[in-house]
């Protein structure tokens, strides 16, 4: 008999940090590595985010116990800045405050899921986000995303799929790792799919900072009747502050819900940390314009990636979004984890294999665009070109 956890033992080792062990291998012959691997953001924090997190970090108030549901200045700051990117109406007591988006999708999966619910996904997925429902013990049910759609699911799909024994339905838009973004009127569809099926929307929106700026606000669900017994929003603050380290994330949902998460948050951490809290309270009024730059500084790097593929005609760009690319190899029939290795011991350039997503993701790489630089995605046209795999 087994001294551990089945549903954990079985299974695979994290997968980020197997990708950055074949970064440490790379020699450097290529010359500097390009890292499109894990998502984080490739530029510095501001220095006025740095100064509140000192001054902060300093705060007697902040080493002790906080409220479970985040600081209510915290709550009451997030909820108005929802409410300005959705034009809705979201209170104080519609958000709980985490260490992180990933917490925030396992305090909510504790709370509204039993051992043995029936978990609706997309296929490819957010591996975190699958793994935590394997772990939970949770039948999970997959929806194709497919290339020839965007990789977003069909309103025929989500049908198909959802039915009054589905829990809940979890989605990542902008997704990752395709990059997809889901249209307005898709997920008002898929909205009413769920609240006509008593199914939680499980809305993962991490990277909706970085939507393209044509995009005036992601969706208006916030705004439809009754969303509170359906939708169940999640997001971070990593990307948007550059500020992975400090673990802020939150959720925006019903205050019942809000209740039931605090119940699990007490036996996960108790509260998120406080001083990185207090910085990122007041990090939210007074960095608007700098992350209004950001935003525009990753569409430049959307726009080089775009550019360095057409000259790349053996590779494909099937999606191309706020964070991510999902890029089709040309190797049919060998592991995407093969190619993956090869390029970054070979090429200098590290990336995800699709198949982390999915084993139907097997010909396609995640590359994290927004890591690096318009000038070095530059340099990938000649790695990516030149590039042939060793027997």
């Amino acid at each position: 008999m087994s001294r551990f956890n089945p549903l954990v033992e079985r299974l695979n080792p994290p997968a980020i940090p197997t990708v950055l062990g074949w970064g440490r291998a790379y020699d450097g012959h290529r010359g500097k590595m390009i890292d499109l691997s894990q998502a984080v953001p490739g530029y510095p924090p501001h220095a006025d985010m740095l100064a509140f997190l000192s001054e902060e970090a300093l705060a007697r108030a902040n080493v002790s116990y906080g409220a479970i549901e985040g600081e209510q200045a915290f709550r009451e700051t997030y909820a108005a800045h929802v409410s300005e990117a959705y034009g809705a109406s979201i209170k104080a007591e519609n958000i709980h405050i985490t260490a992180g988006a990933n917490q925030a999708f396992i305090a909510t999966c504790l709370a509204t899921m039993a051992h043995g619910d029936v978990i609706a996904t997309t296929n490819p997925f957010y591996f975190n986000e699958e793994i935590t429902l394997s772990m939970l013990g949770m039948q999970v049910r997959q929806i194709p995303c497919t290339a020839e759609n965007r990789f977003v699911p069909t309103l025929e799909a989500v049908r198909a799929a959802i039915d009054p024994s589905v829990k809940a339905l979890c989605l990542v838009t902008p997704n990752n790792p395709t990059g997809a973004i889901y249209p307005a009127d898709l997920l008002e569809g898929i909205f009413e799919i769920c609240r006509e099926n008593r199914c939680w929307l499980i809305l993962d929106e991490t990277y909706r900072d970085f939507l393209p700026q044509v995009m005036d606000k992601p969706h208006a669900l916030f705004s439809k009747p009754g969303w509170e017994e359906t939708l169940i929003g999640l997001y971070s603050f990593s990307k948007s502050f550059c500020i992975p380290g400090q673990r802020m994330g939150a959720i925006t949902a019903s205050p019942y819900v809000v209740a039931q998460i605090a119940k699990v948050m007490d036996n996960l951490q108790i509260c998120a940390p406080r001083s990185a809290q207090a910085a990122v309270t007041r990090a939210i009024p007074a960095l608007v314009g700098w992350r209004k730059d950001n935003r525009a500084e990753i569409d430049r790097r959307a726009a080089a990636l775009k550019a360095v593929m057409a000259k790349v005609p053996d590779w494909r760009m099937d999606s191309l979004g706020a964070y991510f690319a999902f890029i089709r190899h040309p190797f049919d029939g060998v592991p995407a984890a093969t190619v993956s290795r090869q390029l970054a011991l070979r090429a200098g350039v590290l990336c995800v294999p699709g198949s982390y997503f999915g084993k139907e993701q097997d010909q396609y790489l995640r590359f994290a665009f927004a890591n690096a630089d318009a000038e070095t995605i530059g340099l990938l046209a000649e790695r990516l070109n030149g590039f042939r795999l060793e027997d």
